[in-house]
């Protein structure tokens, strides 16, 4: 099931008991967090979740000076993140919730459905300007980049790019909703999305990494048996301190039902 995802913050509040909990961060964790959540609430009257988004870095950030209590990441936590914990005499704990397959979009109206990693990597630094380099109309192509706190941003640039920095024309955009809109909007557009993102007004397109013998799109099939090249897997972070409070949370994620719902969402469940 694959929904228009254009809610960028969500709250969601009942009567409590105990701990009320506060997710933050990756905005591609947001829409799947914001259904557990609701889930989680339904079958459990007593418990209060927030969920907001705002990057991965944003939310690794609120957790170090204590504004909430799980961090959703589309990223290993940085060595200097930890460190600022150590700093702080915290100790941080990582969960694996799902997995993501990263997806390339263009405009529908583009004749391109496929690029190799090269071409992807030319794209995004800028020594591709134009379709016609890579088999499509004579048109300048304008890249959509999520901004520097995101994680889909970091994973993009060390996974695609091979850690190349992206050109200064490419145009930062604050959520993952805002490059669907783009590109839908735009002729000669491209940008990247998680999979759960993926709708009828973009096309998603074929990707190689064996410098163009094979072409492989992202769908739940090749992200589930790993044929699709781009995928990353998605986090919780939490500290060790919170860790009875939040656990019952992260234990539904992981469990049956929590996971069926990854699989509803649009993402990739874990491997049982």
């Amino acid at each position: 099931m694959k929904t228009k995802l254009v809610v960028l913050a969500f709250a969601l509040y009942t009567t409590t008991a105990g701990f009320a909990q506060k997710l933050k961060g990756s905005d591609t964790v947001l829409p799947l967090a914001q259904k557990e959540a609701e889930s989680y609430m339904k079958q459990n009257k007593a418990a209060k979740v927030t969920v907001t988004g705002g990057g991965s870095g944003v939310g690794l950030a609120a957790l170090v000076d204590g504004t909430t209590d799980i961090a959703m990441s589309s990223r290993k936590i940085k060595m200097a993140e930890k460190m600022k914990l150590q700093d702080a005499g915290k100790s941080v704990k990582e969960t694996t919730i799902a997995y993501d397959a990263l997806a390339v979009v263009v405009n529908p109206s583009n004749k391109v459905s496929q690029l190799t990693r090269e071409q992807l990597e030319g794209i995004f630094t800028g020594k591709i300007k134009n379709w016609k380099e890579v088999g499509g109309d004579d048109l300048q192509i304008t890249v959509y980049s999520r901004e520097t706190s995101s994680g889909t941003y970091e994973f993009f640039k060390e996974h695609v790019l091979n850690n190349k920095n992206y050109a200064s024309t490419v145009l930062s955009m604050p959520a993952t909703g805002a490059i669907i809109q783009s590109v839908s909007q735009t002729k000669g557009a491209i940008g990247y999305v998680g999979l759960a993102y993926v709708e009828k007004d973009v096309k998603a397109i074929k990707v190689s990494y064996d410098k163009g013998k094979t072409y492989i799109a992202p769908s739940m099939a090749t992200a589930k048996d790993k044929t699709y090249p781009v995928i990353r897997p998605l986090y919780y972070y939490y500290l060790s301190t919170v860790e009875k409070a939040v656990k019952p949370f992260i234990d539904y994620v992981l469990s049956a039902d929590g996971q069926k719902i990854v699989e509803e969402v649009g993402y990739v469940p874990l491997s049982k």
